[in-house]
């Protein structure tokens, strides 16, 4: 049975990682949905050739169990050194007790899972006093941690969250304080007691990483996240935390950072539909710009509203060439061109199940960072799971204490 990382294991880990991430860049940093040829594709012909030949339905049925796809090599080697080290036990339960009656009313059942998960394996070895709910939306992960002779302050952006929170609180008649804060500014210091034991519940990148930072100058004894959303940061490239990581040779890209965050969530097949839809319509545009331009490269398009999805092909991808100023000349074969988008997405959807190898030993690798950097702020530190992938594939949880 996997275990969680205690203390002196996370340091051997963060370099076992790093030496496999190193060592195949060449497979998981090129994306497919970019590039008409991968650069490993010549090396690995007959890998290439078998994912190429599967159909859309056949990467669907693939990604969640990559361990054991029957492909040909390297893949299952990769696969078996991906799995051995991003393996990760749960952290130990902790029994809470039971949630005040109708407390979980206004949360979405998946999201209540996941804060009752989270609240279970909150395990300090003193009992905290005051909790500090990091981004807290309307409060609902505070609500639940807080006990009787417990104090909890909710640190929100958004007025409207707040005001919902507030009347939660109030309505449960609890000790809760809503206040409103952009907690990347420079006044979120002050926000920071050393009495406060802060909570981040999939917190978004710069903001679970500041609070990380502000806890530890602000000498909170204690403090709970679980990451989320690397790429969600202000700087072009990954600023490492730890001293590891800032002697490392890995250097990280916002589209680097966004492989972790890739996984293919369940979805129902109407969204499911679209979202193909979508992005076999931008494959089609992709070959149309490359002649177009005469150049073989991938050329970024906007983030475009769902309707553009009822307009009739050939009206998409003129609408969307007068967007990036391309003069569509000649007669396209538009049936042609979109069924070619189509089959590029089968084949872009089974090239990315090789990348999909590398997501959870990145993420990990990021996770320990983080891990890392706490231990050097004087923090023991523990990481392990908080619940099981189908609740949220953001299961990771850092649980950092001082002596």
């Amino acid at each position: 049975m996997p275990t969680a990382l205690h203390g002196p294991e996370l340091q051997p880990r963060f370099q076992a990682l790093e030496r496999f991430l190193l060592a195949h860049q060449a497979l998981w940093r090129p994306r497919p949905f970019t590039h008409l040829h991968l650069p490993w594709e010549a090396r690995y012909p007959e890998l290439a050739h078998w994912l190429r030949g599967r159909s859309l339905d056949d990467a669907e049925a693939s990604h969640t169990h990559l361990q054991t796809l029957d492909a040909p090599a390297p893949f299952p080697a990769l696969a078996g050194e991906a799995l051995a080290l991003s393996d990760l036990g749960e952290l130990p339960e902790h029994p809470v007790p039971p949630a005040r009656q109708r407390l979980n009313v206004d949360v979405p059942g998946r999201k209540w899972q996941q804060l009752e998960a989270f609240a279970s394996r909150l395990q300090f070895s003193a009992t905290p006093s005051h909790w500090l709910d990091w981004c807290a939306g309307k409060g609902h992960l505070g609500r639940r941690l807080l006990q009787p002779g417990q104090q909890l302050t909710c640190l929100e952006y958004d007025p409207a969250l707040i005001a919902s929170g507030q009347q939660l609180s109030q309505h449960h008649q609890l000790s809760a304080t809503h206040v409103q804060q952009d907690v990347l500014a420079a006044d979120a210091t002050s926000r920071l007691k050393p009495e406060h034991t802060p909570v981040a519940l999939h917190a978004c990148g710069d903001l679970h990483v500041r609070l990380m930072q502000l806890a530890s100058s602000a000498g909170c004894r204690q403090l709970a996240i679980a990451p989320c959303c690397y790429n969600r940061i202000q700087t072009p490239h990954y600023v490492p935390l730890s001293t590891s990581a800032q002697g490392s040779a890995l250097r990280l890209s916002l589209d680097d950072l966004a492989l972790p965050m890739s996984e293919t969530v369940t979805a129902g097949a109407r969204v499911r539909r679209q979202r193909d839809t979508s992005m076999a319509r931008r494959l089609g545009f992709d070959l149309l710009q490359r002649r177009l331009r005469a150049s073989d490269k991938y050329l970024p398009t906007p983030s475009l509203p769902s309707s553009w999805l009822d307009k009739p092909f050939a009206e998409y991808c003129r609408d969307l060439a007068a967007l990036k100023g391309l003069a569509i000349t000649g007669n396209p074969d538009w049936p042609a061109l979109e069924a070619a988008g189509w089959q590029r997405l089968a084949q872009v959807r089974n090239l990315e199940l090789l990348r999909g190898l590398f997501r959870r030993p990145l993420e990990l690798w990021l996770v320990l960072d983080r891990g890392l950097f706490l231990q050097e702020q004087g923090y023991q530190v523990r990481l392990g799971l908080f619940c099981q992938a189908p609740l949220t594939p953001r299961n990771m949880m850092l649980l950092a204490e001082r002596a």
